[in-house]
């Protein structure tokens, strides 16, 4: 790795893709911490002194272009001036965007007069999560099939993001004018990588997308990438990559001593109660629900969101929700607060219905379901929380006054449990796990009560 403090900064697009970079750095080795804001140098003392990588966790995923062009400069200037070798610009592994709403070619476009980074890869691709990229092409495993991204039974329908185009350089072609190209499993494969490489980059493309199978792969991809990111005299290489760069970048690097290799802490560590805030509604976070209200150990509590988003139903829904969560954790039991059960809930629909022109339904739930959960924890021992849905993570967070979380062990992919640090002291070194809609286990939240399993990693 360089000379400098830090090597990598990256912002992610949302707050669970945030932590599932942060967990694949951890794994190999580097010490990392993820903030809410993004850190000054003078920050970066004390408890964060020795911070190889260092993550911002953005909101951008659901920004249009002019959200980012206000909000985004002043991230990429403050990373500057840690001076890494390398930045990321953290996205999902399906590569959620459009042209009007988190827009990844937008955000190269706002990057690239702050870093002039010679090329800017693209790296997507993650075996861990069963996301696979062919000829440029993104393919996502559910169950035991694999989808092309245009016929995946989720991403295809996605709400605000429907991703109809597999090919990752005809969809970013949609979002911004520079010039694509991309690093196949031919060239990776060819037995000279090195030389296939750089022979592409003589014909100076701006954006090249790598393709990724397997571990051996990424591992090239890794090399190739960090060397020319290495070797810059002219500042940061900026790249964009879901949590499969930076699993590239730690299978190099363990190749060559490039970090310290800190210990990763394995095997269970359970708690007597767990408390669960959910705001997803994929399937697979529905099943969890189920699963958890069907095991004894925990009690499930439904938002009424239509209550919620009526001006005169919010205090009483809180407060009805608070009240229950009490009476369950003082009679023992784990907790599991939910506003969806997968995308056909007609909760949804009611909800949109109920609600108010002047009110934005995502930031009315959202912001109660931080409300709900630091009033709960005010008044408990709970310890231990896991919040689903990157949404209303970004919402949650905040209201437990938390400024940073650091890796503390494995879950299941994508998923890691954290430590949190806070000015409130009553949530400072609280334990929270931050779960994307599609990941984990049909038992995820058991999962997490137990403090992992010997499974994963």
């Amino acid at each position: 790795m360089s000379e400098s403090d830090v090597d990598l900064a990256y912002y992610g697009d949302d707050l669970t893709g945030s932590t599932d970079a942060m967990e694949a750095l951890a794994l190999g080795g580097v010490r990392t911490a993820l903030f809410l804001d993004p850190p000054s140098p003078e920050e970066l003392t004390g408890r964060f002194a020795d911070l190889e990588a260092v993550g911002v966790a953005g909101r951008s995923r659901s920004m249009s272009p002019a959200e980012m062009d206000e909000r985004l400069p002043a991230v990429f200037e403050r990373f500057a001036e840690l001076d890494p070798s390398l930045v990321q610009y953290k996205v999902c592994s399906t590569f959620d965007s459009a042209p009007e709403t988190g827009s990844i070619g937008h955000a190269i476009d706002v990057a690239q007069p702050v870093f002039e980074s010679p090329f800017v890869p693209v790296v997507v691709g993650v075996p861990a999560l069963e996301r696979y990229v062919v000829f440029g092409n993104l393919f996502a495993t559910v169950g035991d099939r694999t989808y092309r991204l245009d016929r995946h039974p989720t991403m295809s329908e996605h709400p605000t993001t429907p991703m109809t185009e597999s090919d990752l350089g005809r969809h970013l072609r949609d979002q911004t004018d520079r010039d694509i190209d991309r690093f196949d499993l031919l060239a990776l494969e060819s037995g000279d990588a090195d030389a296939e490489f750089a022979g592409l980059l003589e014909t100076d493309p701006e954006i090249v997308v790598f393709d990724a199978v397997d571990g051996s792969h990424l591992q090239t991809v890794g090399r190739l990438v960090w060397e020319r990111a290495a070797e810059s005299t002219e500042g940061p290489v900026f790249a964009v990559g879901s949590s499969g760069l930076d699993y590239a970048l730690t299978a190099h690097w363990s190749e060559t001593d490039g970090t310290s290799r800190r210990d990763v802490p394995s095997g269970p560590d359970p708690v007597d109660q767990l408390l669960v805030m959910s705001g997803s509604a994929s399937p697979e976070t529905a099943n969890q629900i189920s699963n958890a209200i069907a095991d004894e150990r925990f009690d499930g509590i439904r938002l009424d969101t239509s209550a919620l988003v009526r001006p005169d139903g919010t205090e009483s829904e809180r407060e009805r929700v608070i009240r229950e969560a009490m009476d369950a954790l003082e009679r023992g039991q784990s907790v599991v607060i939910y506003s969806a059960r997968g995308p056909d809930d007609p909760a949804i629909e009611e909800t949109r219905t109920a609600a108010p022109d002047d009110v934005d339904v995502g930031e009315r739930i959202g912001t109660t379901q931080g409300e709900i959960l630091e009033a709960v924890l005010r008044e408990s021992n709970v310890d231990r929380v896991c919040v689903a849905g990157g949404d209303t993570s970004g919402y949650v967070t905040p209201a437990l006054d938390v400024y940073a979380l650091e890796y503390h062990r494995p879950l299941a992919p994508g998923s890691p449990l954290c430590v949190a640090s806070s000015d409130d002291e009553r949530f400072d070194g609280i334990q929270v796990c931050l779960k994307g809609g599609q990941t984990g286990g049909e038992h995820f939240f058991e999962t997490v009560r137990r403090g992992g399993s010997d499974a994963w990693p």
